[in-house]
């Protein structure tokens, strides 16, 4: 499976192309919108997000509500797009965004050339894309969600364990936590930082509850899930770092304190922990898939940060556009998205079919092949 994004910030639209989903599977756009809903939302959100109201228009690969097998198109208009010829010059780069290095790279003149593409508004056709990759999941019994673990330097990690219970808690929060007791401060900081023309990064982690024994392999680099999780949240704007399970931890442990040990009852094999994040040696394990995501700050920020003119080389203050404080809380549901998207690649990898009847009952001979060992 594999899927391409088209679009730009103040194009008219953004198109999301998505492959290899089989036939059969019951689809429409009622299952991609909700996360668009939720992609918007998020306390410290700017000015563009009382614009839009995302919508997925289904375009392609669907006929009398399912899937046929062939590329799903799907659209997002953008309320507020203007021709780009419209739009003014921009001369100063923003320190942290693509700016400076895509102007160079493409030798262009104009910074929007650079930043109409490399802005986060991509996302939108990412998440609507994954919601497809989700509902396909969902047939399986894999559900997945993202959490907002930490704002600003202030973290909030969630005591709760299963995605039932984040899940009930994280979407009534204005900040995607499943953690209150940090909320207060961090809206503070968040307004803090409004005044003062700053923004904040942090940090959010997706759970993957359902995902069976046997994703990847361990046999080449590239085929490895944990590494293609990393690859996929590590290309959402403004990701910095990821981790796997409690990979930052696990390196500070011993052995005997990392490892998670293995149990076996009448419904199989268990782990007592699962430090590992639900891999090993690239290999889903059949615990809960963890993947933890680090974004800084966003670039465009209202206080002036030194750039130089691309014209006439004289020092200036950075290029300021419309943006976010903070855009932590929507980044969660992006990496559902990402996460979504790779799981369901490797899925189909393993029980691949052309239909959803033959994914199915691949999948059941393996799960009761697995019961007998």
């Amino acid at each position: 499976m594999k899927f391409t994004t088209a679009g730009e910030s103040h194009g008219r639209c953004l198109l999301g192309i998505l492959e290899g989903i089989p036939a059969g599977l019951p689809l429409s756009e009622s299952d991609i919108n909700p996360d668009l809903k939720r992609r918007m939302g998020g306390y410290g959100r700017g000015g563009r997000m009382k614009i839009e109201s995302d919508a997925a228009e289904i375009l392609t690969g669907i006929f009398r509500g399912k899937t046929i097998g062939a590329p799903i198109s799907v659209m997002i208009e953008n309320k507020d797009w203007q021709l780009k010829k419209d739009l003014p010059v921009i001369n100063y780069p923003r320190p942290g965004h693509a700016d400076l290095a895509g102007l160079l790279k493409y030798d262009e003149t104009d910074i929007r050339a650079i930043s109409e593409r490399a802005s986060a508004r991509e996302t939108a056709a990412r998440v609507a894309v994954g919601a497809i990759a989700k509902r396909f999941l969902a047939e399986f019994g894999i559900d997945i969600l993202g959490v907002v673990t930490e704002i600003g330097g202030i973290a909030a990690s969630p005591k709760l364990l299963s995605i039932k219970d984040l899940r009930e808690v994280s979407e009534a929060s204005p900040l995607g936590m499943a953690n209150g007791e940090k909320e207060n401060e961090i809206i503070e900081l968040i307004d803090r930082c409004k005044e003062e023309g700053d923004s904040l990064g942090g940090a959010f982690t997706v759970i993957a509850e359902g995902v069976p024994c046997g994703l990847g392999s361990h046999s080449q680099w590239d085929e490895r899930l944990d590494a293609e999780l990393a690859r996929a949240i590590i290309s959402i704007q403004a990701m910095k770092a990821v981790e796997i399970g409690e990979g930052m931890a696990n390196a500070r442990r011993k052995g005997s304190e990392a490892h998670d040990q293995i149990g076996y009852h009448k419904e199989g094999f268990f782990r007592h922990s699962n430090h590992a994040g639900g891999t090993e040696g690239g290999i889903s394990n059949g615990e809960p898939i963890v993947v933890t995501a680090y974004m800084k700050p966003i670039s465009s920020i209202h206080k002036p940060m030194a750039s130089i003119d691309m014209k006439t080389k004289e020092e200036g203050k950075s290029h300021y556009q419309r943006s976010d404080v903070t855009a932590v809380t929507p980044a969660r549901v992006v990496g559902e998205a990402m996460v979504a998207l790779v799981l369901a690649t490797f899925f189909l990898k393993k029980f691949g079919g052309d239909s959803m009847t033959e994914v199915k009952r691949n999948y059941q001979s393996y799960l009761e092949h697995v019961k007998t060992r």
